[in-house]
């Protein structure tokens, strides 16, 4: 005898997935794109609502963006000096870690080590405090003098070896993946090993190496906040120092600190922007696409 209760049962079961199936047809119908600006659009929503509901000083902030914002020149400057710099040592350590003489070797070996072995910030308070002093201790005075450098050199200087240390291992990896064959095949023309690098192996590992050094250049863009620590004069104060400036100034160290949050995030925005380009123009020629059969 048939179930009484099954028989109702069934048509609110297909009922019940024929609604669900529309539900996700629709879904498909929106594109991702869209549905992802509205997650973005609820998130800025419920931050806002927060802010406001927080009793942050809103006129202080709009008054004073302008003065922290202006620090911005000061982080481009340094993150192209210390990129620049860390790029020369990247590439001399990584030609260190392939070579097959034990003093490239051993210097490449506790370069990385220890940049890449210690905190940063740490870093940054030996090149600004130990260093003069370790000059004092072994050089004449007037020799000395050359490494007592102002909180902006030392925090550039400090960024670049600590980055130069971790990108040594992304130019390594780069050159290594240069097949082979090529270098034997320089070999066979005779070449020298300067002229196999400049010529034939490193134009091709720039391909592989140029977009993770893109991606150091943004993570340095918002480490170079931690030069201010060292105490930098108004003339070199990024969004951080000019932050810790004018809140401190006022009493307004929470909302400066805010602005300097913006501040950072919109130019990792930026720059992420143009590094997803130069990954799609790099990737050129890599990138391997169906052919359509006619």
């Amino acid at each position: 005898m048939p179930d009484p209760d099954g028989l109702t049962r069934e048509p609110v079961t297909r009922q019940r997935h024929g609604l669900a199936e529309s539900l996700e047809a629709a879904s498909l119908r929106i594109p991702f794109r869209l549905k992802v600006a509205l997650v973005w659009a609820v998130i800025f929503g419920l931050l806002g609502f927060a802010f406001l509901r927080s009793g942050f000083d809103i006129p202080w902030m709009i008054d004073k963006a302008p003065a922290i914002v202006k620090g911005v020149w000061v982080t481009i400057f340094f993150s192209v000096i210390a990129i620049t710099l860390a790029m020369i040592l990247a590439l001399l350590g990584a030609l260190g870690r392939i070579s097959k003489n034990p003093i490239a070797y051993g210097v490449s070996g506790f370069y990385t080590s220890f940049f890449r072995g210690t905190p940063l910030i740490v870093q940054l308070f030996l090149w600004y405090l130990a260093l003069p002093q370790l000059a004092l201790g072994l050089l004449p005075p007037e020799y000395a003098a050359w490494f007592v450098w102002p909180a902006a050199v030392a925090g550039v200087v400090g960024i670049a070896f600590n980055y130069g240390a971790y990108m040594t291992e992304i130019f390594r990896s780069g050159i290594e993946a240069v097949p082979h064959g090529q270098t034997e095949a320089a070999e066979a023309l005779g070449m020298s090993y300067r002229q196999r690098m400049w010529r034939i192996v490193l134009p091709q590992a720039a391909r592989i190496v140029i977009p993770p050094t893109g991606n150091e250049f943004i993570a340095m863009i918002k480490d170079t906040a931690l030069i201010g620590l060292l105490g930098t004069t108004i003339l070199w104060a990024d969004p951080f120092r000019m932050a810790q400036l004018t809140g401190k100034a006022d009493f307004r160290n929470l909302e400066a600190l805010i602005i300097a949050a913006v501040v950072y995030w919109g130019l990792t925005a930026i720059f992420s922007f143009f590094q997803r380009k130069l990954e799609a123009r790099m990737s050129k020629g890599y990138v391997r696409t169906a052919v359509k059969a006619s």
